[in-house]
């Protein structure tokens, strides 16, 4: 195998990561984190304690403060997937004679993706200000449970609004904070959660149309070459007909490269469609990443009610208004004048 193939070997396996770091984003202690600090708490027994600091602040800088080194990586593994689709597959499924609009399709979608990629790491998420605290505490009720009134954020030294938070990346408190992406370098909040939602949208349809065509290239190899219908001789040279591993091990000694691609695309496609499927489930509900996991800790109910103290409070979302009212608030988010009309 030559180097670049050994590369895109490499890239699965970061490429995984990076799909189980896209579903953990919004929570406060991703699953890869935790499984870092326990790796360094057993190889804290044989690793210099000099090194044990320099990886900590390592892991700090990565993971607690805002930088772009994901986003970085995700141009870098964004590029490694077109420099193959164009170099190879498109030039193949053009001697193929594919639709050419089907093979542009990636590039359309690729467009759109880093429109919305720069508008949602641009636009100001909603980062609330001692000038504009007292429009947006007005926006949104307290429910009593997940937001409560009165409560001071120690660091900006404000009153929060409901459904913001303070986020520990940027240093600042966020309306309708939903989570701090690594991959956009930017809080996801009211102002900037219709590009994200966009962004992630273009992205799962990128990854899925790259596979889709990918797939069919090879199908159509398989079929051209009539391969399914002949035999092989294995080792102890007796005569087997082809089958899929076989023929998997065949496509894959061929196109390496391709395949490895393949395998990078298909895993995104299923990982940032269920994302995707997240996010739109939380739109319809009108939720944020930060209060679903917040009201985990919660039974449910349809209707928030006062309790005794000495029962278990039941949260129910009292910020949804319908599914068409939810959606059109992701597009176009409340105002003060807006919510004394209702």
């Amino acid at each position: 195998m030559d180097f670049l193939t050994l590369f895109l070997i490499y890239l699965c396996f970061v490429l995984a990561t990076i799909a189980l770091l896209c579903i953990c984003s919004g929570r406060k202690e991703s699953f890869l984190l935790r499984s870092v600090n326990s790796a360094t708490q057993v190889l804290s027994f044989v690793i210099p304690t000099q090194l044990q600091r320099v990886t900590q602040r390592v892991l700090h800088r990565l993971f607690h403060t805002r930088n772009c080194l994901f986003v970085v990586l995700h141009i870098a593994l964004q590029a490694a997937v077109y420099g193959e689709y164009t170099w190879e597959v498109f030039v193949y499924c053009w001697e193929l004679q594919f639709h050419l609009l089907l093979l542009l399709l990636p590039y359309l979608l690729l467009a759109g993706n880093v429109g919305c990629f720069i508008l949602c790491s641009r636009t100001n998420p909603g980062v609330i200000t001692k000038s504009n605290h007292a429009s947006l505490v007005k926006i949104y009720a307290y429910d009593g449970v997940l937001f409560q009134k009165g409560i001071i954020c120690s660091t900006c030294n404000m009153e929060k609004p409901a459904r913001s938070k303070h986020c520990s990346f940027c240093r600042m408190c966020v309306h309708r904070f939903d989570h701090h992406c690594v991959w956009v370098n930017n809080c996801i909040g009211a102002f900037n959660a219709k590009y994200f939602f966009l962004y992630l949208l273009t992205l799962s349809a990128m990854a899925a149309t790259i596979a889709t065509i990918t797939a069919a290239f090879l199908i159509q190899v398989v079929l051209l070459s009539d391969m399914m219908h002949g035999s092989y001789i294995d080792d102890q040279g007796q005569e087997h007909a082809v089958e899929i591993l076989f023929l998997i091990q065949h496509l894959f000694l061929t196109f390496p490269r391709i395949v490895f691609m393949l395998g990078f695309v298909i895993l995104l496609t299923l990982v940032l469609g269920a994302y995707c499927c997240f996010n739109l489930y939380l739109t319809l509900t009108n939720q944020t990443s930060n209060e679903w996991y917040k009201s985990r800790r919660y039974g449910c109910s349809h209707h928030l009610t006062s309790q005794p103290h000495d029962r278990r409070v039941v949260y129910k979302n009292i910020y949804s208004k319908g599914v068409w009212m939810n959606v059109k608030e992701i597009f176009k988010p409340p105002t003060v004048l807006e919510r004394k009309k209702k």
